[in-house]
């Protein structure tokens, strides 16, 4: 049983101090845990056969399944990435392994129901080798999280926003193509589902397919992230006061991460999720201005609209995956290929 958790008083800001919220690492939950009369394990699933290279590892594994939350707050390293959906912070175990904890800021179901999807999710995404594989999950009065796969190259999004700030261009044309089947074979896994759903949770669709959820391998295949977890948790904006599903008071709201320039759809639909999956293809093609790549036909593209250096024959290939971003943008949902009509042009370019 547990008891009331003990949380130190709040120092007051000194002169020159900020006194706006800023992102607080897991390893500051740790306070929590001095109000529990028992330490909390974490709850590991073992049909994880196909775990990325970095992290095949029985001895590690078998370290995780041991793991307690006290554990795992001590183990964070720090911050690599935010989301409205949370914040994701590198963890290195005792044995070497390096995981990903990604901390929900709201839960949208209560502890049974998010631990039947969390567990029905696991099954299924980590039978593909191009979804990341979630490892483990817990679920406290104060914190919820999962932990998964690492990849050290970090995300795309970070591999290509990095490069261009630099003024470099981070990913030849190979890379990129390699990148876009791994993507397009994951939904296509996802998209193949049956039966698509298990009563409340919808499994034959991503919901949430974006730059930052595709993490690269050093081979650069990719795998896709975040796969049944907009089931699981709700948006939160920074300033958004609310009880969570247990009635206690949220977490202390982080800041939004930037606004991306392009727009996704967050319908839950397997044709929202081909139409962001056409926004990820424009990222990943390097077009520096949406509008432009929208009022162009095909046809007509010139030498300055890809980022890439590239010879003729691997201009006309990115000129025929640019086809496949529009039409997968159209703006009639019922007008856009599905992912085994994508991946047959795929095949053929």
């Amino acid at each position: 049983m547990l008891s009331r958790a003990f949380v130190k008083p709040k120092r007051s800001p000194q002169a020159g101090e900020s006194t706006l919220p800023s992102p607080a690492s897991i390893f500051e939950y740790e306070d929590f845990i001095f109000g529990l009369l028992d330490d909390i394990p974490l709850i590991s699933f073992n049909d994880n056969k196909n775990s990325n290279y970095y992290n095949n590892n029985n001895n590690s594994n078998s370290e995780l399944a041991q793991m307690t939350l006290r554990q795992v707050l001590r183990a964070s390293v720090g911050v690599i990435g935010e989301s409205p959906l949370g914040m994701t912070e590198k963890m290195v175990l005792l044995g070497g392994k390096i995981c990903a904890v990604k901390r929900f800021r709201r839960v949208a179901v209560r502890k049974r129901e998010f631990g039947r999807r969390i567990e029905r999710v696991a099954h299924v995404g980590n039978q593909c080798e191009y979804l990341v594989h979630v490892l483990a999950y817990l679920y406290a009065k104060r914190i919820k999280f999962v932990v998964c796969d690492y990849y050290p190259m970090g995300s795309l999004a970070d591999l290509l926003s990095g490069a261009r700030e630099q003024g470099h261009t981070a990913l030849e044309w190979k890379h990129r193509f390699k990148i876009i089947e791994s993507i397009a074979k994951a939904i296509s896994f996802i998209h193949s589902q049956n039966p698509p759903s298990d009563k409340n949770l919808q499994l034959n669709v991503h919901g949430n397919i974006k730059p930052s959820n595709v993490m690269v391998n050093i081979d650069f295949t990719a795998r896709l992230s975040d796969y049944g977890f907009v089931q699981l948790a709700d948006h939160l904006a920074a300033a958004a006061a609310a009880d969570d599903d247990t009635g206690q008071q949220a977490e202390r709201p982080m800041p939004p991460p930037p606004q991306p320039e392009q727009v996704f759809e967050t319908t839950l639909s397997q044709e929202s999720d081909i139409y962001n999956f056409g926004v990820v293809l424009i990222e990943i093609l390097g077009c520096p201005n949406n509008n432009v790549v929208e009022s162009k036909k095909v046809k007509e593209i010139d030498d300055r609209l890809f980022e890439f250096c590239r010879g003729r024959s691997e201009e006309k290939q990115a000129s025929r995956v640019l086809d496949i971003a529009l039409s997968c943008r159209n703006s009639l949902s019922d007008a856009r290929p599905t992912i085994q009509q994508i991946l047959s042009c795929l095949g053929d370019i």
